[in-house]
């Protein structure tokens, strides 16, 4: 029996390192980085327009956060925009094809003297230089919503993502406005080398009265009764679910993740696609998603034939290949076609089918460069493999990766196998141990995390860098009697009563019985604890009989009143949008103190649950409704109503008009340093002084709404600006968006197969220890209420790598005065530093202040 659980797991491991293999080709989640705008990597040669305003105005200076020193660092047109003409724009060439998902705009400020910035703007693109292409989103829309001021960078996700070589951004704008632009693109580079595929265009299922539509609806090309010249949804990097019905994208038809067609519209019995490619390569194979859910009708191909063309005629000796067939699972699965290392420009391929529909979602190839000598001698058979024809001077480097990916999949999947058996003789052996084999036990599991968090760095950096180091230079020199933390924890006076709580955790945890903290906003999207096998970051139980019974009554809110206008970000199973509920406030009842009036459109944050979401994501979701409809205090973000009368699941909360703390403090940054050089000195200090005072003010309302979360027991995990929103008269209220932002990404550290972790406003127990308290919130205070202090100019401890920070964490814990603190704020006074914000950061999380007496300690320094 155990034998099986090992081979079913190994096959497990097989598919997903085969799909992480896939994706690795293009991933549209981790292919965002910065494509050379910001960084010079993109000559000025590259950038041109159709025109400019003055030399100082001109096309190469359109680059993000780029200041050309006169003060303007803008591309501004020579004639503004129109919103019908669309004549004037930016383009950047990359040299070559590229995968874009996102684009970042910003205005000219001139150093607070401009005010220029382009509200809306379209895409075109191109991947020839001839043939140009308007982007549009997965509904149509081509008007892409831009800048509100000259001085904030907005980042736009291309959903879908574009494949082009050449870009141009096009501001749409009112005439009588003068419009400016910095830009740059973000993604990677496009491996497959595919200018475009030819098919047929997909046909429409009607499955038990419900109109499924498998048409290619995102084809740039020309879209008559066959696609052309284009690329579409079989090159976006997603690929289907299993249940065709079902898709990725929010609120779109059925079968939409899928291209699909009938077999009795063929009656050759295949469908014929044709790829074009940038130029000759050798191909080693093309992998196509298929969906195999024969018990609607729907089977993966039969079978593949690829005809291969590098000059005017197609060669005459096919690649043919016959998949096994699968009819015991109908999981939507990668079918790995073999090509050969066939050397081509173009390949033809003929799918056959295998039942009445074939559908496609991805269709990737892994193809190198390779020298070609087009010309034939005279009398030369055309039906030689390119290994036997000396024209042919194939690159076997491919190949070589290929072997090389081989045995390092092998590799691992020996690995897990022992690791397998050794943990159940392991688990057999803690059922027979003592005390002390519990305490090895648990110096075994925390020397793994700590193992874990230093070998796996941040997939992404704040300033959107990707690279990182394998090793790195320790914060303080080795002394001779170093330990590493983990096998120093279980010398702590605390470490006896930990040992307990987590021998009981465990058999808690194996009973399924378990139930960890509340923490407010408890959303899939925020959650840290992702998996309830894991005791790894183990949670102390506090008392939740205080939400025991009925729900409360939440009204339920028309869908229909709801305008999308942002995606603020997505998890697992949901995703926040940024709405405007039209009739809000006369929806709320009397006690609901909200900003807003009647006569526009309130601003609201709605979470919602994928309707594809599992039976225990649900019951997560509605319990985060029922704890967060009791919630009422003024400085915590309130729930106003819900949508759970039909999928998806919603619930509509505040969404204040200024946004989130931490932008809006950069934001009165940039504007009083605008404002610095036309200010006397005295009134300088005296500025400075008020600037501090209004910023305790704000630091003591964050105070004033955990102090209301502690009194319920409440963790909140991730307290931090970004987490903070900013309304009318400085009022603030705590949140939970940041983690599922893009913006925030590199305030956050990724375990692998596990979470995502702020380590940088983390307490030391909380990263080496797993625990989550009121007290490690009270850390989270200090490190937010430093971030208000600096106006976030920097990212806590940006000095130090990810890898630095926990290993300061270690030296929290040794206590040896080797620590590194977060410096006094330049405008902080002493007393707050001090007293105050260092004693949030003591290493005994006893011996911390309450958010009593934090929130009394604020409101003395303002008397």
């Amino acid at each position: 029996m155990k034998v099986k659980e090992v081979k079913l797991v190994t096959h497990h491991v097989f598919f997903i390192l085969l799909a992480d293999a896939v994706r690795t080709q293009v991933n549209p989640e981790m292919c965002r980085y910065p494509l050379g705008m910001t960084g010079g990597q993109i000559q000025d040669e590259d950038i041109s327009a159709s025109s400019q305003w003055s030399e100082s105005t001109a096309a190469r200076f359109g680059r993000l956060d780029f200041d050309n020193g006169d003060g303007d660092g803008a591309w501004c047109p020579g004639i503004t925009s129109e919103t019908d003409g669309l004549k004037e724009y930016l383009q950047v060439d990359l040299r070559s094809l590229h995968f874009i998902t996102l684009v970042g705009t910003q205005g000219r400020h001139a150093d607070g003297m401009g005010n220029e910035f382009a509200q809306r703007y379209r895409i075109n693109y191109s991947r020839d230089g001839s043939n140009w292409a308007g982007w549009h989103d997965r509904k149509g829309r081509q008007v892409i919503e831009g800048n509100r001021n000259a001085y904030d960078v907005v980042l736009k996700d291309l959903e879908p993502p574009i494949i082009a070589r050449f870009v141009r951004f096009l501001p749409v704008t009112d005439h009588s406005m003068i419009v400016c632009m910095r830009v740059e693109l973000y993604g990677c580079e496009w491996l497959d080398g595919l200018m475009s595929y030819s098919i047929p265009d997909g046909h429409q299922m009607i499955f038990r009265g419900l109109d499924v539509y498998f048409n290619d609806s995102v084809y740039d090309g020309a879209t008559a009764e066959r696609l052309t010249r284009g690329l579409g949804q079989l090159t976006d990097g997603t690929w289907g679910l299993d249940d065709f019905l079902h898709s990725h994208i929010y609120s779109m038809w059925p079968g939409y993740d899928y291209v699909g067609w009938n077999n009795k519209s063929f009656p050759k019995g295949y469908v014929e696609m044709i790829f074009e490619f940038d130029h000759v390569r050798n191909f080693t194979s093309m992998k196509v998603h298929c969906n195999n859910m024969y018990s609607r009708g729907v089977r993966m191909f039969r079978q593949a034939t690829c005809y291969f063309r590098s000059g005017p005629d197609w060669e005459a000796d096919p690649v043919t290949f016959r998949p096994t067939a699968d009819r015991v699972s109908q999981i939507a699965r990668f079918v790995t076609v073999p090509l050969g290392d066939r050397t081509a420009s173009s390949i033809k391929c003929r799918f056959h089918f295998s039942d009445l529909w074939m559908l496609f979602s991805e269709v990737a190839f892994q193809s190198g460069s390779a020298v070609y000598n087009t010309s034939r001698k005279k009398g030369q058979p055309t039906n030689l493999l390119p290994g036997d024809d000396p024209t042919h001077k194939v690159d076997d480097s491919n190949t070589r990766i290929l072997i090389g990916c081989l045995v390092a999949i092998i590799a691992i999947l020996l690995t897990i196998i022992v690791i397998i058996l050794w943990r159940q003789v392991w688990q057999k052996m803690l059922e027979k141990a003592s005390r002390r084999m519990l305490d090895d036990e648990l110096t075994a599991r925390l020397a793994v995390q700590t193992q874990a968090f230093s070998s796996h760095h941040s997939s992404s950096s704040s300033d959107g860098d990707s690279t990182s180091n394998s090793t790195y230079e320790r914060i303080f020199p080795l002394c001779a009697d170093y330990q590493e933390p983990s096998r120093l924890i279980r010398k702590l006076p605390e470490f006896a009563q930990s040992t307990e709580h987590l021998e009981k955790t465990d058999k808690a945890l194996a009973n399924g019985g378990l139930e960890g903290a509340p923490h407010y906003a408890e959303a899939d999207i925020i959650s840290l604890q992702e998996s309830s096998d894991s005791s790894t970051y183990s949670i102390t139980a506090v008392n939740i009989n205080l939400f025991a019974g009925t729900d409360s009554s939440m009204k339920e809110f028309p869908r229909h009143k709801l305008t999308f206008k942002e995606k603020l970000g997505e998890g697992q199973f949901g995703e926040v949008h940024l709405c405007e509920a039209e009739g809000m406030l006369d929806f709320l009842d009397e006690d609901l103190s909200i900003e807003g009036n009647n006569e526009s459109p309130l601003l609201v944050a709605v979470k919602t649950l994928r309707e594809d979401a599992n039976k225990n994501a649900r019951n997560d979701f509605l319990k985060e409704i029922r704890i967060m409809s009791r919630l009422r205090d003024p400085n915590i973000v309130r729930l106003l109503a819900v949508c759970v009368d039909t999928d998806p699941l919603c619930m509509i909360t505040e969404y204040m008009e200024n946004g989130d703390l931490n932008q809006f403090l950069c934001n009165l940054r940039l504007m009083e340093a605008a404002a610095e050089d036309r200010t006397e000195p005295e009134e300088k200090e005296e500025k400075s002084m008020v600037c501090s005072r209004k910023l305790i003010r704000m630091a003591a309302q964050i105070a004033s709404g955990m102090k209301y979360l502690s009194s319920l027991n409440f963790v909140h995990r991730d307290l931090a600006t970004r987490n903070c929103l900013v309304g009318k008269n400085y009022t603030i209220k705590i949140a939970d968006f940041g983690m599922s932002r893009n913006l925030y990404r590199g305030d956050y550290y990724r375990i692998q197969g596990r979470a995502v972790l702020p380590i940088r406003w983390m307490s030391w127990e909380s990263i080496l220890l797993g625990k989550f308290t009121m007290a490690s919130d009270v850390w989270a205070f200090g490190v937010t209420l430093w971030e208000i202090l600096t106006l976030c100019e920097e990212q806590p401890y940006s000095q130090l790598s990810d890898e630095q920070v926990i290993e300061n964490t270690g030296e929290f814990f040794r206590d040896q005065g080797k620590q590194v603190y977060l410096p006094k704020p330049a405008c902080c006074p002493d007393k707050v530093y001090n007293d105050l914000m260092l004693s949030c950061w003591r290493r005994n999380a006893k011996q911390r202040p309450s958010f009593q007496e934090i929130h009394t300690q604020l409101m003395e320094s303002l008397a």
